[in-house]
């Protein structure tokens, strides 16, 4: 749940979603393990409500607010959240498994009455098929089916709803084994994003806000305090980036790739993200290493976190890359476009409802009721990399007009959650019925 405890995406999406959905009237409790990581300056109103005997533990039960949520946090005396993470001790499956059983015997001790139990991923996947109370309706939402398919198969086939997170990813994945059998009650929504958090008129961490309206010199602002952070020079050239967590999902190779493409074209370019393997990080640092040799001036590494950042490179940049191989949703690219800056991405799973190409995607587009917003490609080699990257550079070098003109338009298109939370409002009111 962002921001108190995030690893990716789908804390964004638990906690904007639930705000869209509270925003349209609604009552909403989240309910998350008490992690030990978790930042707790960042929970108002933190106490203690009792708690209970299960599972051969006492079982601590704790209020506070997140965002303007009302948030509930279980902390069981077993250790399973003392970890000093939220995922990766090899026992993850036997922790959320526990936590399920723990919040369906919160909601029966505490008398918490829910109409819908939405869960998000196979680690509240056990939710769908345990003892709901008040004989609650379960709608269960599939963020990335490449982890836990098989209580996902299990959580499909007892919850009376399922939704993904985009309808590209919905029928992607729809031939799967445990997808195939559920068609009827599944559901393709695509993300939003926190047009609060992410808003270039009022973001802090900017050293110029702007609007589509100065969309032009707030960048500049932006670019020029980038490249001093980051040792560049301040030439006008363009600044193409990537943030993004370095797996093999991500689409490594073209990273890598496009990093030399970009410099090779006289551009300069950015990265922040890090790596969970060491083997790849290691590839990484060599890459910077090499990088930064031959174009001192015109390349910058930051292999960390770094949330503040990560605004400013947005807000800096000309060209973002998301070269995924698969991508359920994918928020980075609508955020890109919040700040102006132009998408260059991998037509697969959400990547392909939210980026249209400027060359050949007016038609779908139109249907989607949007206008053209960026560049992509459909390969997994490096040449389908080139031809996407090549057209961005190629129009910001030849037509910086039109380019300014594109980063002012897709800074208007709406990617907030007010559409989405609408469709996930008539799901719960389909799980109801049903």
């Amino acid at each position: 749940m962002a921001p108190i405890a995030k690893v990716g995406g789908m804390g964004d999406v638990v906690t904007a979603l639930a705000r869209a959905v509270q925003d349209e009237g609604h009552t909403v409790e989240v309910v998350i393990p008490k992690y030990d990581v978790i930042s707790y300056h960042q929970v108002e109103g933190l106490y203690q409500d009792g708690g209970f005997n299960w599972g051969g533990t006492f079982i601590r039960v704790w209020h506070g607010e997140v965002e303007d949520l009302k948030t509930t946090f279980l902390e069981p005396e077993n250790g399973h959240f003392w970890r000093q993470c939220i995922y990766g001790r090899g026992d993850d499956h036997v922790r959320f498994g526990f936590f399920c059983g723990a919040a369906l015997e919160y909601l029966k001790v505490k008398n918490v009455k829910p109409d819908v139990l939405h869960c998000h991923d196979w680690q509240s996947a056990p939710v769908a098929w345990g003892e709901r109370p008040n004989n609650a309706k379960c709608v269960f939402t599939i963020h990335n089916l490449n982890y836990g398919a098989d209580l996902v198969g299990r959580a499909m086939a007892t919850a009376e709803v399922a939704t993904t997170v985009s309808p590209t990813y919905a029928r992607e994945i729809s031939g799967h084994p445990v997808i195939a059998p559920h068609l009827s009650k599944m559901f393709g929504i695509r993300n939003g994003i926190d047009q609060e958090l992410w808003d270039p008129s009022i973001d802090e961490f900017l050293p110029r806000q702007y609007t589509a309206d100065d969309v032009a010199e707030g960048k500049a602002a932006a670019r020029k305090e980038l490249r001093r952070r980051g040792n560049l020079a301040d030439i006008d050239v363009p600044l193409v980036s990537c943030v993004t967590r370095l797996v093999h999902q991500k689409g490594i190779h073209l990273i890598k790739h496009a990093a030399w493409r970009t410099l090779e074209r006289g551009g300069q370019f950015v990265l922040l993200g890090s790596a969970p393997d060491p083997r790849v990080q290691g590839e990484f640092n060599a890459l910077r290493d090499q990088c930064m040799r031959t174009y001192p001036d015109r390349a910058y590494f930051c292999f960390t976190y770094d949330e503040p950042l990560s605004h400013l490179i947005y807000a800096a940049s000309d060209m973002f890359l998301v070269p995924s191989m698969f991508e359920p949703c994918g928020l980075t690219q609508m955020i890109a476009m919040r700040y102006g800056t132009i998408a260059v991405v991998r037509k697969t799973g959400g990547l392909a409802d939210t980026v249209f190409d400027i060359d050949h995607d007016e038609e779908r587009a139109e249907a989607a009721g949007i206008q053209v917003n960026g560049f992509s490609f459909e390969g997994t080699d490096t040449a389908g990399m080139d031809y996407a990257l090549n057209r961005a550079l190629s129009m910001w070098y030849s037509d910086r007009e039109g380019w300014n003109g594109l980063a002012a338009s897709v800074m208007q298109q709406d990617w907030s959650w007010d559409g989405p939370a609408l469709d996930y409002v008539e799901l719960y009111y389909k799980a109801l019925k049903s």
